[in-house]
Parts: structure tokens; C-alpha cells; sequence
């Protein structure tokens, strides 16, 4: 993979390795968006987000001389960018756990609803979602992690991993719904 200026992602690495500030900026400036929208997912607000992928890139740098060249690059930064999030808002979190949801609506499916959505509001509708829910709902369905490596990075039994994805899952349903039955 190459960049815009024509160094190879490997070359990179190598000379960040070798602890080149120089490319040390070019591999940060490469990866950016990348780990940005990973932290977006997250974070409560943009400027959250861009303090935890300053935090990763920092651990990246730090680390990279145990990086093992035979994986791949991204899934190895997205891992230290997800926990460096997670990190951030471990408090927060914490106290989500004590929190109960007072939402028992129960709405009916509406799947046409869900045909009309766009990028912007499956955002929204994530952002609607309480912190823990989120974030687990993210780990779970976006970034492809089980309820054990879950409940091992917050911190939880996987037990309640399960239970704050469900709720997260029929939340969304009902905020689809309720958009849903707006539009009738």
C-alpha cells in the first residue's frame, strides 16, 4: 500500500521502527482518517475522539518496535486505537453499569424504515444510545469482537456484555420505529 507521496506502508513502518520522526508524521498523517473514524465511534464528541487517536498514536510509536511485520498493519493499530477510546472512558462507562434504562416501549418492526436510513442517521442514532450500550453495540457488531473479549477490555462479565447489547439492539429498534411511525 502507498501513500500519496509513494512510500510504501512497509517503508513506513521500517523507518518508524528505526525512530524516524519524519515518518513517524507521514505514517500518523496516513493513518489518520483511518484511526479517526474508528475513535469517532467511541468518543462522545470530535475532540474526544482526536485526543484518543493522539493517545494511540503515541502508544503506536512507542510499541511499534514489537510490531510483528507479518500482520497487518491496520488491524494492529485499530485494536490499540478501539482500547485507547475504551481507556478514556472507562469511568463514564463504570457508571453506566448502575444505570437502568426506563425505556419498555415496545414498538412494532418496521422494516421499510430501516431501508430509508442514511449514513448520517445510523449515526445519530448510535449517539442516541447510552455510552455503555454504545460502545459495546460498536465492539460487538462494527469491530467484530465476542462477548468475552468484551467483558476482559471493560471490564464486565460477558454476561452483561450480552444484556447491554440486546438493550442497545431494541433501543435502536424503537428509535427506528418511532422515526418510522413519524413518517406515516
Amino acid at each position: 500500500m502507498q501513500n500519496s507521496r509513494g512510500i510504501a506502508e512497509d517503508e513506513l513502518i521500517s523507518q518508524c521502527k528505526k525512530g524516524s520522526l519524519k515518518y513517524q508524521e507521514l505514517l500518523y498523517k496516513q493513518f489518520y482518517g483511518y484511526a479517526m473514524g474508528i475513535s469517532l465511534r467511541y468518543s462522545y464528541n470530535r475532540d474526544d475522539a482526536l485526543e484518543a487517536v493522539n493517545d494511540a498514536f503515541i502508544k503506536v510509536f512507542n510499541a511499534i518496535g514489537n510490531y510483528d511485520t507479518n500482520k497487518v498493519f491496520k488491524a494492529w493499530l485499530r485494536t490499540i486505537v478501539v482500547n485507547t477510546a475504551i481507556d478514556r472512558r472507562r469511568k463514564d462507562m463504570k457508571h453506566q453499569l448502575n444505570l437502568e434504562l426506563d425505556d419498555n416501549i415496545q414498538l412494532h418492526s418496521n422494516h421499510n424504515a430501516a431501508g430509508r436510513l442514511n449514513a448520517e442517521d445510523i449515526i445519530k442514532m448510535l449517539e442516541a444510545l447510552p455510552p455503555i450500550q454504545r460502545t459495546i453495540f460498536n465492539m460487538y457488531e462494527i469491530d467484530g469482537y465476542n462477548h468475552d473479549e468484551i467483558a476482559e477490555t471493560l471490564d464486565i462479565p460477558p454476561s452483561s456484555s450480552r444484556v447491554y447489547l440486546s438493550r442497545a439492539k431494541e433501543k435502536l429498534r424503537n428509535i427506528i420505529n418511532a422515526e418510522a411511525h413519524k413518517h406515516e
